[in-house]
C-alpha cells in the first residue's frame, strides 16, 4: 500500500473514531461522574486524531517520535476511560467492546510506527 494512502487512512481513521466516541458519551446516561469521566475520554480522544495530524507534519525524526509518543500515551489514556466507564458499568459492554476494539489496535499501529521511526 501507499505511504500516502495508509497514512491518509489513519488520519480519517482517528477522526472517525473521535467522532464515534463522542456520539456514544451522548448516549451515556449522565450522572457527575460520567460527566468527568467523559470530559477526560474525548479530550485523549480528539488529541489522539490531532497529535496524529500533527505528526505528519513533522520536520524531522526527533519531532515525528515526539508527536507519535503523545498520540501513544492519548490513544492509551482514551482505552483507559473507556474501561473504566465499562468496568463501573456506566456504560454497556456492547457499546463500549468495539470502541475498546478499535482503540486497541490504534495503540497497537501508533507503537508500531513509532518503534519503526529509526529502523529505517
Amino acid at each position: 500500500m501507499d505511504k500516502g494512502i495508509f497514512v491518509e487512512g489513519l488520519k480519517n481513521r482517528t477522526k472517525i473514531f473521535a467522532i464515534d466516541v463522542i456520539h456514544f458519551y451522548n448516549e451515556l446516561e449522565k450522572n457527575e461522574t460520567v460527566r468527568i469521566i467523559g470530559r477526560q475520554l474525548i479530550k485523549s480522544t480528539m488529541s489522539t486524531a490531532a497529535n496524529y495530524r500533527a505528526a505528519c507534519l513533522a520536520r524531522s525524526k526527533n519531532e515525528f517520535f515526539s508527536k507519535m509518543s503523545i498520540v501513544v500515551e492519548e490513544a492509551d489514556e482514551t482505552y483507559f476511560w473507556l474501561l473504566i466507564l465499562k468496568e463501573t458499568r456506566f456504560a454497556r459492554e456492547e457499546g463500549v467492546s468495539v470502541l475498546l476494539d478499535e482503540c486497541m489496535e490504534i495503540v497497537k499501529i501508533m507503537s508500531k510506527a513509532r518503534a519503526n521511526i529509526y529502523k529505517n
